[in-house]
C-alpha cells in the first residue's frame, strides 16, 4: 500500500515555493540600491540625448 499524502501540506508547500520564486524575481527586478538606479537613469538620459542630437529635421535618421 502506498504512503498517505496530506494534500493541504502539499498545497501549502507548493504555495511557499511559488512565493519564494516570485520573491527572487522581484529582488532581481527591484532590488537595486539608489546609486545604481540613478546611474541607470543618467545613462538612459544620456543615450536619449545622444539619439536626439542625431535626428535630422526632427525626423529620425533612418
Amino acid at each position: 500500500m502506498g504512503d498517505l499524502i496530506n494534500l493541504n501540506r502539499f498545497r501549502k508547500r507548493a504555495a511557499r515555493d511559488e512565493a519564494s520564486r516570485q520573491a527572487d524575481i522581484n529582488r532581481a527586478r527591484f532590488g537595486r540600491i539608489k546609486s545604481e538606479r540613478t546611474l541607470e537613469e543618467q545613462r538612459t538620459a544620456r543615450a536619449n540625448t545622444m539619439l536626439d542630437q542625431h535626428k535630422i529635421d526632427g525626423e529620425s535618421a533612418s
